[in-house]
């Protein structure tokens, strides 16, 4: 079981940086959403500044559970925000680039907020995914999900001859190992949910049976509207791939806290391809 606090640490200074990979959060290779937070980790670090505003990530290659080296570069600073770019490398492979932007705590603008979350029932009220798994069931379980607490809002029990339904995917969500942390390793959290949960919407799209592609993300984009939860608090996931057409995927997503406050959202481009055996 993998704790994000500490498989995203980063070491250095100056722009470069260095972490290793950890094979906690595995699907098929590193999970997107953690090769970002790492990426939001030395960020932060090279920045200093209070908390990320937005991260957009550009996934270049598929890279091993090892060291990777970071390079980050201020493109712009102000007072109050700096922007920076994040390229990740592995034995001379470039694996990611990212732009973020950081800004300051206590800035004062424009409140408003309508952006209400989905009428679902609470987590307490559905019951965790290891209870609705029977043996048997098709559905891949990487290690990445050991990491996660799941209630799902609407489970499929007979995967295999579910029909056709809206490409939508609603779970209440909790890290198993997440104790107090900075707005950095938040945001990473923040990440993995946003990037995660796409794919899952798009399969929910198509009738029984395996999905005969894999979808790996392109890219992914994170807008952090809120990144101060409580240590071990729940959030809602909705998932939504409204468009699937010319090998791409299309996603989006927003979480929300068990208050209904939006705390992320954004969105990925995936590339299809075929799943081993359909080739």
């Amino acid at each position: 079981m993998g704790d994000l606090a500490q498989d995203t640490a980063v070491v250095g200074a100056d722009g470069r940086f260095s972490g290793t990979l950890s094979p906690d959060w595995e699907i098929w290779g590193p999970n997107g959403g953690y090769l970002a937070a790492v990426a939001l980790r030395a960020a932060g670090a090279h920045s200093g500044r209070a908390r990320p505003a937005s991260a957009q990530c550009h996934f270049l290659d598929v890279a091993s559970f090892d060291r990777v080296e970071l390079t980050v570069e201020t493109l712009r600073q102000s007072w109050r925000a700096q922007s920076m770019r994040v390229s990740m490398a592995q034995e001379g492979r470039r694996v990611l680039e990212a732009l973020v932007w950081a800004v300051d705590d206590g800035l004062d603008g424009l409140v408003h907020e309508h952006a209400p979350a989905p009428t679902v029932p609470s987590h307490d009220g559905l019951a965790p995914i290891d209870e609705l798994f029977t043996d048997g069931d098709p559905r891949p379980r990487f290690p990445f999900f050991d990491n996660l607490e799941e209630r799902p809002v609407h489970w499929i029990a007979d995967w295999e001859r579910r029909p056709k339904g809206e490409p939508v995917h609603r779970c209440w969500y909790r890290f198993r190992q997440a104790g107090e942390a900075d707005a950095w390793v938040e945001a990473g959290r923040l990440a993995v949910l946003v990037d995660t949960f796409q794919w899952p919407a798009a399969v929910r799209g198509h009738a029984g049976g395996t999905v005969a592609h894999r979808a790996p993300s392109l890219d992914l984009a994170c807008l952090f509207h809120r990144t101060q939860l409580p240590p071990g608090s729940w959030c809602l996931v909705e998932a939504r791939s409204p468009i699937a057409t010319g090998g791409l995927v299309g996603g989006s997503a927003q979480v929300w806290d068990e208050a209904g406050r939006l705390l992320a959202s954004g969105g990925q481009q995936m590339l299809c391809r075929p799943a081993p055996g359909f080739a």
